[in-house]
């Protein structure tokens, strides 16, 4: 017989003597409790306990040791849970800022297009603006010029017949033409 054997049966004994301790205890009178020597009844339970064998210890340290590795597991899985949950709104607040900054991306670019034409069209005007007074201007200095070369021709025409018409005009834009060089002489 091994040492489990008996150990197994020798815990089995002890059981029975309790039992039969308990059956055999004088009864409370009017009372369903019995009375029962307390030293011997823990002296034999302090043996039973002593005399259990290795595999219940090991089984009862195991069913605690489990139990330790669910409260862990529970608590991990609440902190990967918290944690999703936090990268999941994380994730939900980046996401809203990026549709604010494309909307405000698109705005502000639409906003700078708008400008860009209001400045283009500020700069046609201008330049128009511009091209046409240098358009008068230049229109008045081909009169002038045309009034200057007709002047000369008849200036020309007047000394090759000796008529002495020098300082004439005939027409106001000859007489603009005139002052026009005058101003120029007068320097």
């Amino acid at each position: 017989m091994s040492i489990e054997t008996s150990a197994a049966h020798q815990t089995e004994e002890q059981l029975r003597e309790l039992i039969e301790i308990v059956e055999t205890a004088k009864s409370m009178p009017m009372s369903g409790s019995a009375m029962v020597n307390r030293d011997e009844v823990l002296d034999i339970l302090d043996e039973i306990v002593a005399h259990l064998p290795e595999e219940l210890r090991a089984a009862r340290w195991l069913l605690k040791e489990r139990d330790e590795v669910r409260a862990k597991a529970a608590r991990e899985a609440e902190g990967i849970i918290a944690d999703a949950k936090s990268r999941v709104a994380q994730m939900v607040q980046e996401r809203e800022i990026v549709k604010v900054a494309a909307l405000r991306a698109e705005q502000i670019t639409e906003d700078a297009e708008a400008d860009a034409r209001q400045m283009r069209r500020e700069a046609e005007d201008y330049c128009d603006q511009k091209l046409a007074s240098f358009e008068v201007v230049l229109d008045r200095l081909v009169r002038t010029v045309a009034a200057g070369r007709k002047k000369l021709q008849i200036t020309i025409a007047d000394s090759e017949l000796g008529d002495g018409a020098i300082g004439r005009y005939e027409d106001e834009a000859d007489s603009e033409a005139a002052a026009y060089f005058d101003q120029d002489l007068g320097d």
